[in-house]
């Protein structure tokens, strides 16, 4: 097993344990290692938004939707990280692309907010 491998896995085995702090640590040292990596990202942004650590979330979910555009959990997560900073209109364009992507999601749908017309 790689080194980044091992910490991506302490990493999730954190968060699985709900200890988003501590989840940080492995994943970022995994993210110095190979940032192109969306899982790693991915893994860093559920940590950082568990944390509410909102525009570090942004910033994790915007790289995995670099490396991957058609990540649709990347969308949602990158809604609700905008959501969190106040910025409900450009969330909902996120959560609107993560339901059209996977239209049986309920989470995805249910976040959608319709504007009125403008």
């Amino acid at each position: 097993m790689s080194e980044t491998y091992d910490l991506f896995q302490q990493g999730r085995r954190h968060l699985a344990k709900g200890m988003a702090a501590q989840a940080t640590v492995p994943l970022e040292k995994a993210k110095r290692l190979e940032p192109g990596k969306a899982s790693i990202r991915e893994a860093l942004g559920i940590a950082y938004f568990r944390l509410r650590r909102w525009r570090e979330a942004e910033a994790e979910f915007r790289a995995v939707l670099d490396i991957s555009p058609t990540d649709h959990y990347a969308h949602y997560a990158l809604g609700r990280a905008l959501e969190k900073q106040g910025r409900a209109s450009e969330a909902n364009g996120h959560y609107k692309l993560a339901s059209s992507m996977e239209p049986r999601s309920r989470r995805y749908a249910s976040r959608i907010r319709e504007t009125p017309p403008g």
